[in-house]
């Protein structure tokens, strides 16, 4: 029986074949927050000094991987932080910085916000019944959590603009087709194929591994940086929009959004 560290509605354990597991405990639908998304980076950074830990697997306890943020029919502040509090993509990029190789097991959905949390990691295995969508316009905003940068490079640029200007929720065999999941398994294998693709990355020389990792990795960060700082500044523009307010109504009306440009 392995310790658990808690950060916050995040779970870590650490195993004795140098994976850890960290978990995102916000069933049934995971929804996030600067809070939570803080509460990953700092699980990240702790597992990067621990020398028990040569990857990572994410997971969630729930439904869904990860629904995105949850507006519940209100506009979102457009800080999302403030002066002495992270806007929610500086903990983000704080993720993304991490040293340690991640593998996450996508079950149900990885959606908007959802899908960038999903694709800060190295890796995914997924199951049919996982479902992705960046459904930002049909939200009625700009994409955020550096999807600009993250989608394009797994599903090339003309499949991510589709992605991002359609919003459609695409069924995990297509997401395999196209390369948003790694791995394609049962639902009942997911945390085991899972925690397996981890064990092999594991199994590898540490040293080599980090270092092979940051050379891919070249210059991510400063892109992600650059993406963010321009996804935020434009999030904040439409949520005054008119076309947001309705995004949201009718999502959460289940009906087809009318909007007009306003």
């Amino acid at each position: 029986m392995f310790d658990e560290i808690r950060f916050g509605d995040v779970r870590v354990v650490v195993g004795d074949d140098f994976v850890a597991t960290v978990t995102i405990d916000r069933p049934p639908e995971n929804y996030f927050d600067v809070t939570l998304i803080g509460s990953l980076a700092d699980a990240y950074e702790m597992l990067d000094d621990d020398p028990r830990c040569r990857a990572i697997v994410l997971r969630s306890n729930g439904k869904h991987f990860c629904a995105g943020a949850h507006f519940g029919g209100t506009r979102p502040t457009p800080a999302d932080g403030g002066p002495t509090r992270p806007h929610l993509y500086d903990e983000a990029i704080r993720m993304f910085a991490a040293a340690t190789p991640v593998v996450a097991a996508i079950q149900g959905g990885a959606i908007g916000g959802g899908l960038g949390v999903a694709l800060s990691a190295d890796f995914r295995v997924g199951v049919p019944e996982a479902r992705m969508s960046a459904n930002f316009a049909r939200l009625g905003f700009h994409q955020g959590f550096g999807l600009t940068v993250t989608l394009p490079a797994l599903v090339g640029q003309q499949r991510a603009l589709e992605m991002l200007l359609i919003g459609h929720r695409i069924d995990g065999t297509r997401c395999f087709e196209i390369g948003l999941l790694d791995r394609l398994v049962s639902l009942d294998d997911l945390h085991a194929a899972a925690r397996a693709f981890a064990v092999d990355i594991a199994t590898s020389a540490p040293i080599a591994v980090r270092s092979i990792r940051q050379t891919m990795r070249d210059g991510l960060i400063e892109r992600l940086r650059a993406a963010t700082d321009r996804e935020k500044s434009e999030q904040e523009k439409h949520w005054a929009t008119n076309d947001f307010t309705e995004g949201i109504t009718s999502t959460r009306e289940r009906r087809p959004p009318k909007f007009t440009g306003t």
